[in-house]
């Protein structure tokens, strides 16, 4: 008889959703964290700021690397060992940050937590993604998103609390990064290996040929029907990410040092934009299993890409950061990350979803990164150029995304449950 994923214990896809979502909560609270707790760190126990650069750079890099080994890893010896085991790797790194003075122990605690956090985020997507069915599987991944709003707003409403309460301020921020995955380690003890995972297994070491068994080998991604998309993901996501991660790192300096308003203003021009940010992440929940995906991808990329290019027209104001905040809180909910998750998904078979979404989320961080070192140079020769260039880089990733996506059918998912269905077992 045919191996079907009803022969595996089965896990709750809500619940799945809301704990393996929190690799999404834990990755953006980490980030944010430690930009601001090194700060703190450094007028409290004497980092520099060449510690700064050096650990900033390494958390970035980190996780690149843990989402290259950890996707891979997952889909060769399956997903549960992965995503337990990474939560442990961040809570050790907390530690250290948290209870360290000593830069060479700082380090060691965001190598820990840049690997665990990567590693984590393409296993638990593709957790997700397989434990939900075909009408619901857009929707939780998308949960994931508001969870990573809620993430930086977790270290937001710390920071704002805190940040002058000398090296307690520093110590909550990685703290509650710590605390938030030690609880998420006990939940996922209740969440058994991925049945979709083990059906491919079990089909591989049977001698059944379906995709989702056969393909396996990272050259397969560089193959029809996979090149493609996979191509489509890398410079989508890449080019938005870059334009998302220098308004993260830089916003504030440009709002104070070129628009001119408070670090105050400005802090609660995003926190005003954070609950929007929400509402519109609760719409794409709702639409993104429907047939309307589309449109309203068209529709989020048009105001992404005007939200990027106010400040480069009009210059840096207090009106055009207001207008660029609201836009990227509308755009990025419909062409952002979360449809690049919900395509990533589909797009590949079992075995090789999390090696994909990994190397996608590697390359995306590692050129943010890359042009993050430029970044004060060209801010200083002119930051309308800079906001020109990146509305280009967006425009052109939105262009590839949507010429690669608007009419692929089906997916991974439905290809693999009919072949399920049709083949017969055999030794």
């Amino acid at each position: 008889m045919a191996i079907t994923t009803s022969n595996y214990q089965q896990a709750n896809a809500w619940w799945t959703g809301v704990v393996c979502g929190m690799a999404s909560y834990i990755d953006a609270s980490t980030i944010v964290a430690t930009g601001i707790a090194l700060v703190i760190y450094q007028h409290t126990i004497g980092v520099t700021e060449t510690e700064i650069g050096v650990m900033s750079g390494m958390l970035t890099l980190c996780i690149a690397i843990g989402a290259i080994f950890g996707g891979r890893i997952s889909d060769r010896f399956g997903r549960r060992s992965v995503f337990l085991v990474t939560m442990l790797i961040i809570a050790i790194g907390a530690t250290l940050l948290v209870f360290s003075t000593a830069f060479p122990l700082l380090l060691l605690g965001v190598v820990l937590a840049g690997l665990g956090t990567g590693a984590d985020l393409p296993v638990s997507l593709s957790t997700i993604s397989e434990a939900a069915s075909d009408k619901n599987r857009g929707a939780i991944i998308g949960l994931s998103n508001i969870l990573w709003t809620i993430g930086i707003l977790s270290a937001v409403l710390i920071a704002t609390f805190f940040g002058d309460a000398g090296r307690l301020g520093g110590q909550l921020l990685f703290g509650q990064v710590g605390v938030m995955a030690l609880i998420v380690f006990f939940c996922r003890l209740s969440i058994p290996e991925s049945a979709r995972w083990r059906a491919a297994r079990d089909e591989r070491a049977q001698g059944i040929t379906t995709v989702r068994a056969d393909r396996v080998h990272i050259r397969d991604l560089l193959r029809a029907p996979y090149v493609a998309p996979f191509a489509a993901l890398l410079v989508f996501y890449a080019l938005t990410n870059t334009a998302a991660n220098t308004g993260g790192q830089f916003g504030t300096y440009l709002a104070v040092n070129v628009a001119g308003i408070s670090v105050a203003t400005n802090s609660a021009i995003g926190l005003v934009s954070f609950p929007v940010g929400i509402l519109f992440g609760l719409w794409f929940m709702k639409i993104v299993g429907g047939r309307h995906r589309m449109a309203f991808f068209a529709a989020g990329a048009v105001v992404l890409l005007l939200g990027y290019l106010a400040p480069a027209v009009f210059g840096f104001s207090l009106v055009t950061i207001v207008i660029m905040n609201f836009a990227l809180a509308f755009g990025g909910a419909f062409a952002f990350e979360g449809i690049m998750k919900v395509w990533t998904q589909e797009s590949f078979p079992t075995l090789l979803r999390s090696t994909a979404q990994g190397t996608i989320i590697a390359v995306a961080r590692v050129i943010a990164a890359l042009l993050a070192f430029a970044t004060p140079a060209l801010i200083a020769v002119s930051p309308q150029g800079l906001y020109y260039a990146l509305s280009a880089l967006v425009a052109i990733g939105l262009l590839v995304a949507w010429f690669t996506f608007r009419r692929r059918g089906g997916d991974q998912f439905a290809e693999e449950k009919q072949l399920e269905a049709e083949t017969p077992a055999q030794v």
